[in-house]
């Protein structure tokens, strides 16, 4: 009996061990899944997000409303690698990049995938309910552009403006969230978020032309052939343009307009990276815009902190 008793324990002391082993396996490839793994998703993500919230908020925005956003970023994008790795589960397997990513290596079913996409997009709805009416209107969008931008590579060559969209529809939700409104300032802001995003989704693409090429996949990179140099460097510019009609509008000051010459610099930079069109140079372009949205809201920060006075 007293053996039995034993080998029982041990048995389920063995099948809990095995249970909970399995368990934090799964949890690793969700995380991976949500690319947690690699920020840059989220930092090109939220920098937009904060150059609405310190401009709607003129440089002093509400915490709780910030608080929101920078957590709205982090699920939203995670909920975005979701739902693309579940339609790109027939095409990653063949390409060299991604074929070990948890859906295409077969880690996690899609099933899995849908419920967990489903799962981060109502935990970023639940924050977005403490807002008001205006933003729980506009976060439909958000979610809507989340789901159909992964499909847009196999019915158009133009995913990358699409993700420009998704990316920079946080910023109308944000001056509604901060002020009631959404102003004519938000929806430059936005269409620069919109320029921006696609010029460095493109030298993205740009990295992965041949295997979408075999496989079907369509992008900008491939529109754009071999004048893709010349368009990106064109929105590079229609951006900073765009930014320096929205820095007179605002009046912004000399730290703005000097964050935004800092961005020019690095431009000029990506540019010399993407020259000779290699993979490795194109993707360290593509990461280098984590730099490119930091120095404007830098720029913004010291505007705010040195320029425009303390309400009294």
């Amino acid at each position: 009996m007293v053996v039995a008793i034993a080998t029982v324990i041990i048995l389920n002391s063995f099948s809990y061990d095995m249970a909970r082993d399995h368990m934090k396996e799964k949890l690793y490839h969700y995380a991976l899944l949500m690319r947690m793994n690699r920020p840059i998703g989220v930092y090109l993500l939220l920098w937009p997000t904060v150059w609405a919230l310190w401009i709607a908020g003129e440089g002093n925005p509400d915490i709780g409303v910030t608080w929101v956003f920078v957590l709205g970023v982090v699920l939203m994008r995670s909920a975005g690698c979701v739902i693309n790795d579940y339609a790109d589960r027939d095409f990653d397997p063949h390409v060299s990049r991604t074929r070990n990513r948890p859906i295409a290596s077969g880690k996690v079913k899609p099933r899995e995938a849908l419920l967990l996409f489903v799962l981060l997009c109502l935990l970023a709805f639940t924050l977005v309910l403490t807002m008001n009416w205006l933003t729980i209107g506009l976060s439909i969008g958000a979610v809507l552009l989340a789901a159909i931008y992964p499909f847009m590579k196999r019915y158009t060559y133009l995913p990358q403006v699409f993700l420009g969209l998704a990316f920079g529809w946080a910023i109308p939700m944000a001056f509604a969230a901060q002020t009631g409104e959404v102003p004519t300032i938000a929806w430059l802001l936005l269409t620069a978020t919109v320029l921006w995003a696609t010029a460095y989704d493109s030298m993205y693409a740009m990295v992965d032309v041949e295997d979408d090429l075999k496989i079907g996949v369509k992008s900008t990179a491939i529109l754009f052939g071999d004048a893709d140099r010349i368009i990106i460097g064109s929105m590079q510019v229609m951006f900073l343009i765009t930014m320096v009609i929205v820095g007179n509008k605002l009046e912004l000051g000399l730290y703005y307009f000097a964050g935004l010459l800092a961005a020019a610099l690095l431009v000029i930079y990506q540019q010399f990276l993407i020259r000779n069109r290699d993979p490795e140079g194109c993707f360290k372009a593509f990461l280098n815009n984590h730099w490119f949205g930091a120095v404007i809201f830098a720029g913004l920060v010291l505007h705010y902190w040195f320029v425009v006075p303390e309400p009294v």
